[in-house]
């Protein structure tokens, strides 16, 4: 599930987060990454579980506009496509579902108002008018509205965010990667796949003896940038004319030291390769000048670890 772009992302909060209190030991690190990648997973489980609760709101609202005195023609015969959609069924008969969901404890009925305004937003959008209009009922067609639903309904929704920020402290940024997976799970089910709990990493995923452990490489990545630390932002600190004091801790000092233990500790992945990952962070979590910080003192002082014989790569083209 979880590929190395988000591996790196991770390996960075913890480094940052140990950085900022000092007093973090390594396992400690080791640990907090690890809730952090589990985390990830335990949300596209959680979004995924949203497909019922949405489901029987819009059950609730055709029942009780029927038991109205005077019902509209309408209401007397509303078009259930939508409340008796396959996926809400397929999730709920899920017994493997099911079994993961309730074991985390995770439920959306404290949320009542949250799924409203969702579904109120679905039914006005033209992509729900089109799929209630169709007189087609598939569980394909179900999970193509889901998946406009994914995409439309979640991201930037601050209500959303503050619920997540509450169930879980690792959730945070989080959210479009899991729903990227929900997308991909109800992919899966069009085609008549099965459910089943992705493995934690996109190596695990794959088949072949010679795939990299994902696990293996994020925490080496982590071990070795807090092992080189204090070296690496000793080099960053004097390679830098006029270098604040208040920046010894900033996002971009974390970002070069990472950068810098990658090139060394992995002779297989090329320089550039390298350098772009950090680059891109940056984006997000440094400043509008992080950018080209990052990239140009990164490949400055690879190079000259790499003249220093620190670091080697195995293979033409890697440097």
């Amino acid at each position: 599930m979880l590929n190395r772009r988000i591996l790196r992302l991770k390996a960075f909060k913890v480094l940052y987060s140990s950085v900022l209190s000092d007093n973090m030991s390594l396992s400690q690190a080791l640990s907090q990454l690890d809730l952090s990648c589990e985390a990830t997973r335990d949300l596209y489980v959680y979004m995924l579980g949203i497909v019922s609760p949405l489901t029987k709101l819009a059950q609730a609202r055709i029942d009780a506009a029927k038991a109205k005195f005077n019902p509209t023609e309408e209401e007397r015969n509303p078009n259930t496509k939508f409340a008796e959609n396959a996926l809400a069924k397929l999730l709920d008969e899920d017994v493997d579902f099911q079994k993961v969901f309730k074991k985390k404890k995770f439920s959306w009925d404290q949320y009542d108002l949250f799924l409203k305004k969702v579904l109120n937003s679905v039914q006005s959008k033209e992509y729900y008018a089109e799929y209630m209009a169709s007189e087609k009922r598939s569980l394909a067609e179900d999970c193509k509205l889901f998946t406009r639903i994914y995409e439309e309904e979640f991201v930037d929704s601050e209500e959303l965010d503050q619920i997540l920020e509450d169930k879980s402290l690792y959730w945070n940024d989080d959210l479009a990667y899991s729903l990227t997976w929900c997308c991909k799970t109800l992919k899966g089910f069009a085609k008549g796949e099965s459910w089943s709990l992705l493995p934690l990493y996109q190596s695990e995923m794959m088949a072949g003896s010679d795939v990299e452990s994902d696990l293996a490489f994020v925490r080496k990545l982590l071990q070795s940038s807090f092992a080189a630390y204090e070296r690496y932002s000793a080099m960053v600190s004097e390679s830098v004319t006029g270098w604040e004091k208040d920046r010894l801790f900033s996002t971009d000092m974390v970002l070069i030291v990472m950068g810098l233990a990658e090139a060394a500790s992995f002779p297989t992945i090329p320089v550039k390769v390298t350098i772009n990952e950090y680059v891109e962070i940056s984006k997000f979590y440094g400043t509008p000048k992080s950018r080209s910080f990052v990239n140009g003192l990164l490949d400055r002082l690879i190079q000259k670890l790499a003249d220093e014989g620190q670091v080697a790569k195995e293979g033409k083209g890697l440097m």
